[in-house]
C-alpha cells in the first residue's frame, strides 16, 4: 500500500520533521551514571533508530533541578556536550531530536536525601515519602530552573523541547485536585492549578523565543477525582490561547494508574485514542498520539483520518529499529514485530528504577540497548553445514541467523509445526499476539532457504548422518509435577500423581472440562504462565482459586504492567479467589490442603482440577548424547535452562552468530 501520508513532512513550530513517526520520551537507563547523562550506548541506541528512518525522537526525562534525581540532569554542565554529541550523531540521518524537561515532584529522589518537592504533602504511591509543599520561593526557583534548562537545550543544537505535564509528575501534581490541596493562588479551581504550568511555559518561551519548538505532554491520571479529561481540555485550550505551545503529546495513566502508561498485548492498537478524543477535537496545534502502534499502516490510517498529526512507535522501533526504512523499501514482511510483552523494555526500567543496573532491552531484539557493544552478525567466512534441533523461539532464531550469515542450515522439529511452547501460550486469552514473533521467525526461515523438517524426531546417529560442521540443540524443557514449592522445597506436596492434577502444558494442549468446576492453580513461578492458565480455564467456565507462594499476584509481571490488568480481568470474569503466601501440602481426590500465611495457617479448599505451575526441567538428553560425537555443539534456550522468551531468542541468536 501507499504510505504517502505517514511519510510526509510535518511542521512542528519552527521545526520540519521528515515524516510522521515519532519516538516519545522513554527511560533507557543506558547512561544514567555517565557524565552529563550521555554515553556511547545511549547515542548509538538513538542513532540506530535514526538510520532506520524515524522522523522524531524525544530524549528521556531530564531533571531541571537538584531536588530530583534522573538519568539526565539539565543542571549538570557536562550535559551540554552530551546534547551536542547526540545532535551530531543523528542529524546526518535526518532525525529530529527534542529533549523532554521534567521533574518528578513527590516521586523524585533529591540528590541530598531531603524530602521531595510537590504541590502539597500528598506522598507518591511509588515510595510513600511525605513531600515538602512548595513555597512561593521554591516555585519561583523551579520556574527559573525550567527556563535555564530550556535555554541550554537550544544552545546545544537540539531541535525542540517536550515539557512533561503528565503521568503524575510535578506539573500534573499541581494540575490534579487529588495531589493539589493548596489554598493559595496555586490551588483550588483549575485556573489556579494550571498557574504553575503556565509560569513554567511562559518562562521557557521568554528564554527560547518563538523560533524554537516547544510542546507539552498531557495525560488523564486515571483517578476518579483527579485530573479529568475535561480539565485537560481546558488546559490545552488555555495553552493554545496564550500561544505557548507548538504541539501536544498525548498519553494516559500515572503512578496511581500504572498499567495504561505502557499497556501490554492485552490492549488493542490505539488503546489511548478513546480517552484522548476530547483533546484531539480541541487541538489547534499538531498532536502526537501513542498506544501500541506497531506498523506504518496503522500509523498512516490514524493520520489519514485526521485523528492526529504524528504517531509514536517506541516499542515497535525497539523491536526493529529499521521499521520505517524496511517499510519504505517494501520489506514489511521482514520487520521483526513487537509483541508488547514489556518483559525487558518497561520491566527492566521499572525494576531498576533510576539506576543503571537494568538498562533497556527487548525480548525479541537482542541488540536493543547494546548497539554500541554488540556487533551485528557478519557473513561467515566459510559456509558450514549447521543442524538445529528444536523449532521453538531459540532454535528458529539460531537457524535464522545461521542462514542469514550464509550457512547451510537444516532444522529438525519433532512436532508437526514450528513455535515450541509459544503454540501453547498463544491459546490463552489476551496472549495470541505473542506468536507474532515465532510467525515472523518461521517466515524468515523459509525466505532464507532453511531446510525445515517437521514431525522429525532425531537421534544422535541421524544427526551424524548429516555430516554437520556444527549442531545447535534447542529441545526446550518439560514441566515438573513433583509437588516441589520454593516456599518449602524440602516438603513437596503429596497426591500430584492423580489424574485430576495437571501441568500447565497439559492444560493448554488438552484441557479438561472446566465448566462449573473449581480449579486450584498452584503458582510457584510468578510469571505470566499462571495468568494464562487461569484465564484459559476461567473462559471455559472454571471457578479459579489461585494459590501462590509469593506475597502478591504474579510479581514478575508487576514491572511489565501485566499483573494488575490480569487480576482485574479475573476478578470481573467469574469466581476468583487469590491466596498469596501459600503452598500446597497435599492433594486428595476432592480437595487440596494448603498452608498459607507463610505456613502458619492450614486450610482445605475444594478442588475438582489442580494445576501445578512450576519451574520446568531442561530437556537436554540429546545434547548429552551428542557431547562426545560433535566438535562444535551448542545448547540454547530452555534446553540450557528454562527461562523466558527473551533468553531463548538471545541465546539462539548468539549461537547462530558464533558459528
Amino acid at each position: 500500500m501507499s504510505y504517502e501520508t505517514v511519510l510526509s513532512q510535518l511542521e512542528l513550530g519552527s521545526t520540519t520533521i521528515k515524516n510522521r513517526i515519532a519516538r516519545t520520551a522513554h527511560g533507557t537507563m543506558l547512561a544514567s551514571m555517565a557524565p552529563g547523562g550521555f554515553n556511547d550506548a545511549l547515542i548509538e541506541y538513538h542513532r540506530e533508530r535514526a538510520i532506520g528512518g524515524v522522523g522524531l525522537t524525544i530524549l528521556e526525562i531530564c531533571s531541571v533541578h537538584p531536588s530530583c534525581f534522573a538519568p539526565m540532569h539539565a543542571f549538570d554542565p557536562e550535559i551540554k556536550d552530551g546534547w551536542k554529541r547526540m545532535a551530531d550523531a543523528v542529524k546526518p540521518h535526518g532525525m529530529t531530536v527534542f529533549q523532554q524537561l521534567w521533574h518528578a515532584g513527590h516521586s523524585g529522589r533529591p540528590l541530598d536525601g531531603s524530602p521531595p518537592w510537590s504541590a502539597s504533602d500528598i506522598p507518591s504511591p511509588m515510595h510513600g515519602v511525605v513531600p515538602t509543599p512548595m513555597t512561593k520561593a521554591m516555585i519561583d526557583e523551579m520556574v527559573a530552573a525550567y527556563a535555564k534548562a530550556a535555554s541550554d537545550v537550544k544552545a546545544s543544537g537540539l531541535d525542540g523541547l517536550d515539557i512533561h505535564c503528565a503521568h503524575s509528575y510535578l506539573i500534573q501534581q499541581f494540575l490534579s485536585p487529588a495531589t493539589n490541596v493548596r489554598e493559595d493562588d496555586y490551588g483550588g479551581p483549575i485556573e489556579n492549578r494550571m498557574r504553575f504550568m503556565i509560569e513554567v511555559l511562559e518562562a521557557i518561551r521568554s528564554e527560547v523565543g518563538r523560533d524554537f519548538t516547544v510542546g507539552v505532554r498531557l495525560s488523564w491520571d486515571g483517578l476518579k477525582h483527579g485530573m479529568t479529561v475535561a480539565e485537560n481540555v481546558l488546559v490545552l485550550e488555555e495553552l493554545q490561547r496564550r500561544d505557548l505551545i507548538d504541539y501536544v503529546n498525548l498519553s494516559q495513566g500515572s503512578y496511581f494508574s500504572y498499567a495504561p502508561m505502557i499497556a501490554p498485548m492485552s490492549e488493542p492498537t490505539g488503546y489511548m485514542m478513546p480517552v484522548n478524543e476530547p483533546l484531539l477535537k480541541a487541538r489547534k496545534v499538531p498532536a502526537i498520539v501513542t498506544g501500541r502502534f506497531r506498523t506504518l499502516e496503522e500509523a498512516d490510517q490514524i493520520i489519514r483520518q485526521g485523528d492526529a498529526e504524528m504517531v509514536s512507535m517506541v516499542r515497535a522501533t525497539i523491536a526493529d529499529p529499521h521499521l520505517v526504512k524496511k517499510t519504505e523499501e517494501g520489506r514489511e514482511e521482514e520487520i521483526r514485530p513487537c509483541i508488547a510483552c514489556n518483559q525487558v523494555c518497561a520491566a527492566n526500567i521499572n525494576k531498576g528504577g533510576l539506576l543503571p543496573f537494568l538498562p533497556i532491552g527487548c525480548a525479541v531484539n537482542p541488540y536493543a540497548g547494546k548497539e554500541s557493544t554488540l556487533a551485528q552478525p557478519e557473513p561467515a567466512e566459510k559456509s558450514k553445514k549447521v543442524i538445529v534441533v528444536g523449532g521453538g523461539p531459540a532454535g528458529m532464531e539460531a537457524a535464522r541467523i545461521g542462514a542469514e550469515r550464509g550457512h547451510n542450515v537444516t532444522l529438525f522439529e519433532a512436532a508437526k509445526e514450528l513455535g515450541g511452547q509459544i503454540n501453547m501460550a498463544k491459546k490463552a486469552p489476551f496472549l495470541h499476539t505473542i506468536a507474532d514473533v515465532t510467525d515472523w521467525q518461521e517466515r524468515e526461515l523459509y525466505r532464507l532457504g532453511v531446510d525445515v523438517r517437521l514431525s522429525s524426531y532425531v537421534e544422535p546417529d541421524e544427526i551424524m548422518a548429516e555430516s554437520p560442521d556444527a549442531v545447535i540443540i534447542a529441545t526446550g524443557s518439560m514441566p515438573r509435577k513433583d509437588g516441589c514449592s520454593l516456599k518449602e522445597p524440602s516438603l513437596p506436596a503429596t497426591g500430584v500423581e492423580q489424574a485430576h492434577v495437571f501441568s500447565s502444558h497439559e492444560i493448554m494442549m488438552s484441557p479438561p472440562e472446566a465448566k462449573g468446576r473449581t480449579v486450584l492453580i498452584a503458582d510457584d513461578v510468578g510469571h505470566y504462565e499462571g495468568i494464562a492458565v487461569a484465564e484459559f480455564l476461567q473462559a471455559r467456565g472454571g471457578n479459579i482459586v489461585y494459590v501462590s507462594r509469593h506475597g502478591f499476584f504474579t510479581p514478575d509481571m508487576v514491572f511489565a504492567f501485566r499483573a494488575e490488568p490480569a487480576i482485574k480481568r479475573l476478578a470481573k470474569g467469574g469466581e476468583f479467589r487469590n491466596i498469596p503466601n501459600a503452598y500446597v501440602q497435599r492433594i486428595s481426590n476432592k480437595d487440596v490442603t494448603i498452608l498459607s500465611d507463610h505456613g502458619v495457617t492450614e486450610e482445605t479448599v475444594d478442588a475438582d482440577i489442580v494445576v501445578m505451575v512450576s519451574h520446568n526441567r531442561p530437556e537436554k538428553t540429546l545434547f548429552e548424547a551428542c557431547g562426545d560425537k560433535i566438535e562444535e555443539l551448542h545448547l540454547v534456550g530452555d534446553a540450557n535452562s528454562p527461562r523466558y522468551i527473551e533468553a531463548a531468542i538471545r541465546e539462539g541468536h548468539m549461537a547462530g552468530s558464533s558459528i
